[in-house]
């Protein structure tokens, strides 16, 4: 039997909700009896604005109440940026479809009323605002004479939270500001020996239940599978490292000449040290290329650094005597 009605899961926000839009679109073009409606679901991450990411955790942040909807059937899929996509996946649901890539690449989005409009111009002591401690990590690396402002939000409140300050600039994923039609506001891509984006940053991952044929069927025409392979890679190196929004994790995967490459690296809070590499190899294997190059991150100093990281977040996480 056909499916006649979609029910969408999504986040409230005007990010979510363009990403959502543009799926169901895409899905009634091909599709045209479909029925399709988009349920607002509100998440953790959604309710928690007066906190940095890293300190309420980070699994599921953005999905565990779209995730539980959908196992209890009251939606039929769910749209997510990928990079907000655990690498565990509660038992009973996959993901069924993977987008194809937008660039990947952060931005600096300098002040209106500041002179200067790109990294590298920044005076000392500049004042940047990001909510992201994998973009603080690479930032400090680069200029540790900077100083850090966390910053959480949609991107039309960071916008008039930059206006209104005095800082110098804010750092986004080039993805969402594209998306939102902000592109006007980015005064400069930062390159990936500057930055390197967060695990499957740019791509929309498609959320079902296991074995749901009737849904399957139709989102199979919106996978996109070199851009599934890249990720694969990056969420492979992720699941191995346990990382998430806590640690400092940068990694891109893209097709060269023929072969896989993956670039990533691991970093402590404060910038100061910074492990990165690189791994090429053949398209087919960017799963097992991802793990390997993980295993080679951590034995050169990486896994010290994440031990660090995780024993000081669970210090501070424990309760007061």
């Amino acid at each position: 039997m056909a499916v006649e009605r979609l029910i969408i899961g999504t986040r409230g926000s005007e990010l979510a909700l363009w990403q959502s839009n543009h799926i169901k679109s895409k899905l009634s073009v091909l599709f045209p009896q479909l029925e399709i409606e988009l349920r607002i679901i509100k998440t953790l991450g959604d309710k928690i604005l007066d906190s940095p990411l890293s300190k309420i955790g980070d699994k599921g942040l953005f999905t565990k109440e779209i995730e539980r909807a959908l196992l209890d059937r009251e939606i039929d899929l769910a749209v997510h940026s990928l990079k907000d996509i655990p690498t565990q996946i509660p038992k009973g649901l996959t993901i069924g479809a993977i987008t194809e890539r937008e660039d990947v690449r952060d931005v600096f989005i300098a002040h209106p009323k500041k002179s200067h409009k790109s990294f590298s111009d920044l005076p000392q002591r500049a004042t940047i605002a990001t909510g992201s401690l994998r973009r603080k990590c690479q930032l400090l690396h680069q200029r540790p004479d900077v100083e850090i402002i966390d910053i959480r939000g949609n991107l039309n409140t960071r916008m008039q939270k930059l206006e209104q300050s005095d800082w110098d600039g804010m750092l986004l994923a080039k993805a969402g500001v594209k998306r939102l039609g902000w592109e006007k506001s980015i005064t400069e891509v930062l390159p990936y020996e500057v930055m390197l984006p967060a695990v499957g940053q740019g791509a929309l991952g498609i959320e079902i239940r296991e074995k749901d044929g009737r849904v399957e069927k139709p989102i199979r025409k919106l996978h996109h599978e070199s851009t599934a392979l890249c990720v694969n890679g990056e969420r492979a190196l992720l699941r191995y490292l346990e990382g998430g929004c806590q640690v400092p994790i940068g990694t891109y995967g893209r097709i060269e000449n023929g072969k896989f490459r993956l670039d990533a690296i691991i970093g402590s809070l404060d910038g100061k040290r910074l492990v990165r590499g690189h791994i090429i190899g053949n398209q087919s294997d960017s799963e097992k290329l991802g793990i390997q190059l993980a295993e080679q991150l951590l034995a050169r100093g990486g896994k010290e650094i994440l031990d660090e990281i995780r024993q000081t977040s669970s210090s501070e996480q424990q309760p007061e005597a």
